[in-house]
Order: C-alpha cells, then sequence, then structure tokens
C-alpha cells in the first residue's frame, strides 16, 4: 500500500511539470508584445501606425493569419482574415456550440466593444469591429473565407449564429 501511495504522489508530481510550464508560459506571454502561435498576447505595441486612406486589403490573400488586439480587453491574438470587394473580414467558427462559447470569448468582447488593433507585416491599423449577421454581403465574405482556408463558414451558418462575421472596418 505503501509503494502504491508513493508511486501516486510521484507521478502526480511528475505531471505537475508540463502543467506548471504551460501555465508559465500562457502568462508570460499575456506580457508579451502579440501572441505567439499557442497562446494570446499583450496589447500589440510595436510595429507603425497606420496613417491615411484605407489600404488595398487585396493583400491580405497571401497572409494565413493576422495580429488582432481588442482594446477592452487589451489582449491579442493570432486570427485568419479574408478580403472581400476591398474589405477586410475576421471571424470565429463553433460560435453555436457550448465549446466555441467557452474557447472563443473574442467575439463576444468585439461586439460589446469592438475597437482593435490589426497588426499585419509590422503595421497597426486601428479598426473597428462590426458584426455581419446576415444580408447577401456574406455569399462573397464566406466564398472569399473557403477559398483560402478549409473552412465551412457559409451565409447560412452565419445567419444561424454557428460562426461571426466581422467586417474590420476603418475607426472614426
Amino acid at each position: 500500500m505503501d509503494i502504491v501511495k508513493k508511486s501516486v504522489i510521484v507521478v502526480l508530481c511528475l505531471l505537475l511539470i508540463p502543467v506548471t510550464a504551460v501555465a508559465t508560459a500562457a502568462v508570460k506571454q499575456r506580457f508579451a508584445d502579440g501572441p505567439n502561435r499557442v497562446f494570446s498576447g499583450g496589447p500589440l505595441v510595436s510595429g507603425e501606425l497606420h496613417t491615411g486612406p484605407d489600404p488595398d486589403w487585396r493583400f491580405v490573400k497571401d497572409i494565413p493569419t493576422i495580429e488582432m488586439q481588442l482594446l477592452d480587453p487589451p489582449r491579442s491574438r493570432r486570427i485568419w482574415t479574408a478580403e472581400a470587394d476591398g474589405k477586410l473580414y475576421v471571424w470565429a467558427g463553433y460560435m453555436g456550440t457550448t465549446v466555441g462559447q467557452l474557447w472563443k470569448r473574442w467575439p463576444v468582447q468585439a461586439e460589446r466593444d469592438g475597437r482593435a488593433v490589426i497588426r499585419i507585416d509590422g503595421t497597426r491599423y486601428e479598426r473597428q469591429l462590426v458584426r455581419i449577421k446576415s444580408g447577401p454581403i456574406l455569399d462573397g465574405i464566406s466564398d472569399a473565407i473557403s477559398s483560402k482556408y478549409p473552412s465551412q463558414t457559409t451565409r447560412a451558418n452565419v445567419e444561424a449564429g454557428e460562426a461571426w462575421v466581422f467586417e474590420a472596418a476603418p475607426r472614426h
């Protein structure tokens, strides 16, 4: 019995090592300038802040992910993006599931306060995330998404609330 007890303690201690390492890395990343591939990051502070007219967003067709930070809370993440009709879009899938709603908090936060900063190739853009819930515009957006990513985002599942789509509009 004593051997079993000691063995359980040793196994628990060994399991505590990777759990502590992952938790430490996640907390440390929250204070970094932007996210890494795994963990959310802190505010996007480095890089030139774009001023002037809105860019031609077609260049994002060749960029797999961008960095996006909400102002409230000031946390950044890597996210897929698409361009349709010269406008920039971001989205979140699985929003109709409990797991998706627990895992992806940023869409709810963005709907509440859509002020965001997006960093692409070292340039920061101040944006306003505006949720699009319905309409024919979703056909073009979902086509742009599915041609770039292995995503099941369609007009029907956006209108059903399964996916949330936001235009990253200029902030005034």
